[in-house]
């Protein structure tokens, strides 16, 4: 069977963005190989992890319920194991109350996934059904690129990119590249939308990393800013908690002006199909 050029370049992009998620869902492994040095994980955050599987599983089912997706679901299977295991290991070695919040974030993870299976299931079909997941993939994905908007504050607020190291901001800016394209040749716009966002704060990273490399703040000063004892730092995990919604919102703003703005160049030049 022929493939046109369009589809090749689509499976090309598709590949490639496995191959680039795939190394960014292995990024975390030093982070969880110091937790299990210091026998605890206190002064890192799940809230990351916990993000990052809701988003595996909406694209899986988003993939599934897609035809012609191999491509989505699979990277999207393998994230969904790979964030598991980073929870359980994250759990056995948290203190009692970042393990408390992290479950609990857990559970309202799950609660809000199986609402979601519930509704799309029950109450559409067919090509509506697709069309509501993959605006709520777009929301939350979305939302996720412009969660690291906490990671920049805290890069200026202590003038260390310590915990925001160039070659993950690189990988997400790639990723991130390859995606958009992937969903710019299947004329996917829930795929390509939330990835532009992804590219431009990816680049953001990485300028914020060629001002503040250099900034001189060695590890110890960098621990005492960024340390702090067990009710400081549920304080700081509920902070970023609470912001998230507001991430989401910005998610939301993004597809509408999307829905109403660059579905009309789409039906006009074809660029993209609802």
């Amino acid at each position: 069977m022929a493939y046109s050029t369009t589809e090749q370049l689509a499976f090309s992009f598709g590949l490639l963005g496995n191959i680039v998620s795939f190394m960014v869902f292995l990024a975390p492994m030093p982070t969880f190989y110091r937790i299990y040095k210091k026998k605890s994980s206190e002064g890192f955050q799940s809230i990351p992890y916990v993000v990052a599987l809701l988003s595996a599983m909406l694209l899986l089912y988003y993939g599934v319920i897609k035809t012609n997706a191999i491509l989505i679901i699979s990277i999207n299977a393998f994230g969904i194991v790979i964030e598991v295991v980073y929870l359980i290991f994250y759990l056995t070695y948290a203190p009692k109350k970042q393990r408390i919040f992290t479950l609990n974030l857990i559970l309202l993870v799950n609660v809000a996934y199986g609402l979601t299976l519930a509704a799309t299931i029950f109450l559409l079909s067919g090509t509506k059904r697709v069309a509501a997941v993959g605006w709520i993939c777009a929301v939350f994905n979305i939302a996720v690129f412009a969660a690291p908007l906490s990671i920049m504050r805290e890069v200026i607020r202590t003038k260390s990119v310590e915990f925001m190291p160039f070659g993950l901001s690189l990988f997400l800016t790639l990723c991130a590249t390859t995606w958009f394209f992937y969903g710019l040749f299947t004329k996917d716009y829930y795929i390509a939308l939330p990835n532009v966002l992804g590219f431009l704060f990816g680049i953001a990273q990485m300028i914020l990393y060629m001002v503040y490399r250099n900034s001189g703040k060695d590890h110890d000063e960098v621990e005492a800013k960024t340390q702090t004892n067990g009710d400081d730092l549920e304080m700081r995990y509920k902070g970023d908690f609470y912001s998230f919604p507001y991430f989401l919102f910005l998610g939301i703003v993004s597809v509408v002006l999307a829905k109403y703005y660059v579905m009309d160049i789409s039906e006009n030049y074809g660029v993209f199909i609802a």
